[in-house]
């Protein structure tokens, strides 16, 4: 059975990963780089250049499965095949998506031509490399930040620039430049309960992080942004660099006739997260509209595109013996978000469907430690 996994983000490196020699399965993984990056940890090397990347051939070494770099163009289901963007055709017998998402700009006037984004190692490096170009006394321009979004990423990557810049007033002696955190909503992290949004919001204000809640992005330029609230009407924001981390959306690289599309372009999968019209084809992560126990869409998380990943390593093996196929139930273990530092805020699940809200250092060790969990899983612990 020739097997493709495209994709070694969260879901795809799970999936692969799982695998072990198997009579009968030849899989490759493919993916536009050599390494698995932690998305989760965009914002860190966006700010102090961390290192946030994992070599992916040495993980593969027990697993038989086989690694390509390539870049996927399109993949044509109705001729089961895989178009890369220098030139190949690849065919398959059974195949895994797991491309993954793009940045939702939302038709903004000017957002997509003047914002950067924290989608990629790419976009990590070009916002550090301006805090960089920032932070000397020659600097020539506005070193304003204005960030959109408060969500996750949004408040992450403030925060890791809040530290950033903390640091760079004590080396340099210049001023801290300003960081403006704008949300349409009237609240931030809408993810998690009041308390800790406002533990959060308390965070924010001490590094001096100016929240915006309530103010729509309206558009933006080369030196700012337009903003609107319903009471003050509509203003401008400068700044020298303008981040977006409001919204994404499915890749748009999967073509068929018989595609069934949910909201932001994600592909509607069964419970085995196949294509109900493609028994040949599987979805994994961002790009799958999977379902919870609820009939609610699985939220769009490095956790649960792991637990897709090794829920489908596992039935590509039974899939090649003639086995059922495992449902896939998924399950939220809980969020935590990197306030900067050693701080984090954040909620653990408890039996009982009780849930166990905390902060601080306590916190921190809880999303450090989903990270050693993950790297555990993938054969690289820590």
């Amino acid at each position: 059975m020739k097997t493709l996994i495209l994709g070694a983000g969260y879901g795809g490196l799970a999936a692969a990963t799982k695998l072990k020699p198997t009579p009968g399965l030849d899989v490759t993984l493919i993916d536009q780089n050599p390494y698995h990056v932690y998305d989760t940890r965009l914002h860190e090397a966006a700010a102090h250049n961390t290192n946030v990347t994992l070599p992916i051939e040495p993980l593969l070494a027990n697993t038989g499965v086989k690694f390509q770099v390539a870049s996927i163009d399109h993949v044509d289901l109705d001729a089961k095949a895989v178009h890369t963007k220098d030139g190949q055709q690849l065919s398959y017998d059974t195949l895994v998506i797991a491309l993954g998402s793009i940045t939702n700009f939302y038709k903004i006037p000017g957002l997509q031509e003047h914002a950067s984004e924290l989608k990629e190692l790419s976009d990590a490096a070009e916002i550090y490399n301006f805090v960089q170009r920032a932070a000397k006394p020659d600097f020539k321009g506005n070193r304003d930040i204005i960030v959109g979004g408060a969500g996750l990423t949004g408040v992450e990557l403030v925060t890791e620039l809040a530290k950033r810049n903390e640091a760079i007033s004590k080396e340099t002696g210049l001023p801290k430049f300003n960081i403006y955190l704008v949300e349409a909503a009237p609240v931030i992290l809408p993810i998690v309960e009041e308390a800790l949004r406002a533990k959060t919001l308390d965070i924010l204000r001490d590094y001096g992080i100016q929240v915006l809640t309530s103010h729509k992005l309206l558009g933006a330029t080369e030196t700012g942004v337009k903003v609107g609230t319903p009471e003050d009407g509509e203003r401008t924001i400068d700044g020298g660099k303008v981040i977006w981390t409001g919204g994404i959306m499915a890749v748009d690289r999967v073509r068929g006739s018989k595609i069934e599309k949910g909201p932001a372009g994600r592909l509607l999968v069964d419970k085995t997260l196949r294509l109900p019209a493609y028994p040949d084809v599987f979805v994994l992560g961002d790009l799958a509209l999977a379902t919870n126990q609820d009939g609610k869409p699985v939220p769009t998380t490095a956790q649960h595109a792991g637990q897709e990943g090794r829920l489908m390593g596992e039935n590509l093996m039974r899939l090649v013996r003639g086995e059922n196929l495992m449902p896939y139930e998924p399950y939220t273990q809980g969020e935590f978000i990197s306030l900067g530092g050693l701080l984090a805020v954040g909620w653990m699940q408890l039996p009982g469907n009780m849930k166990l809200n905390m902060s601080g250092g306590a916190a921190h060790i809880m999303k450090r430690a989903s990270e050693w969990r993950w790297r555990a899983s993938v054969g690289k612990p820590l």
